[in-house]
């Protein structure tokens, strides 16, 4: 099987998400015996592909060109029909992030093929590839595989792979392909403007390392500033469940959830927040998962890793007076 996977950048900067990307890739590969191509798009990102090739693939198509400095559906589904073309490809992966969902069901409509988006699994049955989606806001989930011919087009959810765990070459580098892109002004057919931020201070969550997330439990706004100040010392950002960020306690670009943005941290500081489904679904790919909840029922000690059943507010200042100490 020959797999191609689609890294993200932005301003010559990497989406976190590409690595977990290649780390689907490489299990794929593993199990299927496949080959993995990874493309790099933008304008003067030499030096990404050329970190990317440091990765276990086989090769890097770098799709260099001005027309794709700023991202546009037209550009990035026009050079990518061709990528995946001349690669032979069998299978193409894609993270699931707000850019992926504006383009590739462009990309897979252009090639009158079929696409599986927002996965958060797979498995191989008989020589087939399964994908796992979510539906009804996590509440269940579809098995679900592809019939027609290949390439097939895939799309996996933030955390349901470890970008950790993207496997690096012993020795030496992947070779780096330059793509032919041919593109003209004339087939871009909107233009790029400044990127949409609902504030200044607006957050993209998912870069953060370390969330401290907030739910019911934290009773009051005025009691919002304590679980800042806590995520402040610890390096990280303050996050809040739907409840939260309707009552306007918190910003609605700091909701996580099914109806807010998913992510996958290092460390998930859940404070006084149940578990509740929708709320699960977004964060339930984090690395470790931490919960402070007064009811020793609560859904969220289910998928956290470490647990304490007691008050957050007795608990929240032990751990800023700890933190607060001198090293």
């Amino acid at each position: 099987m020959k797999i191609l996977l689609i890294t993200e950048q932005r301003g010559g900067k990497w989406n976190p998400a590409s690595f977990e990307i290649v780390a689907a890739g490489q299990q794929i590969a593993r199990q299927t015996q496949g080959t993995i191509s990874a493309a790099v798009l933008g304008k003067g990102v030499a030096s990404l592909a050329e970190e990317l090739a440091a990765y276990q693939v086989d090769e890097v198509v770098l799709a260099d060109h001005p027309l794709l400095e700023r991202y546009t559906p037209d550009g990035y589904s026009l050079t990518l029909r061709k990528i995946i073309e001349s690669a032979k490809a069998d299978l193409v992966l894609l993270p699931h992030t707000y850019q992926v969902r504006d383009f590739a069901p462009k990309l897979a409509a252009s090639m009158q093929r079929g696409m599986i988006g927002d996965c958060i699994g797979y498995r191989q049955e008989g020589g087939k590839l399964i994908f796992v989606r979510q539906m009804f806001q996590g509440r269940t989930a579809a098995d679900v595989s592809f019939a027609g011919e290949a390439p097939w087009i895939a799309t996996f959810q933030a955390g349901t792979f470890r970008a950790d765990l993207a496997a690096k070459r012993d020795a030496g580098k992947a070779p780096v392909v330059a793509a032919a892109v041919d593109l003209q002004p004339a087939q871009i057919r909107s233009k790029p403007l400044e990127m949409f931020r609902e504030a200044k201070q607006a957050v993209d969550l998912g870069q953060a390392p370390i969330l401290v997330s907030v739910g019911r439990g934290i009773k009051a706004p005025e009691n919002i500033a304590m679980a800042e100040k806590l995520a402040k010392l610890m390096g990280g950002e303050i996050a809040g469940s739907r409840p939260i960020c309707d009552e306007g306690w918190l910003p609605m670009d700091r909701q996580i959830g099914s109806s807010g943005q998913t992510v996958a941290p290092k460390l998930y500081l859940a404070l006084g927040i149940s578990g509740a489904i929708q709320h699960v679904v977004g964060m339930k790919g984090s690395r470790t998962i931490a919960a402070i909840n007064k009811d020793q029922n609560a859904p969220i000690f289910e998928i956290a890793d470490y647990g304490i059943v007691g008050d957050l507010f007795e608990i929240v200042p032990a751990l800023i007076s700890e933190l607060e100490k001198p090293k």
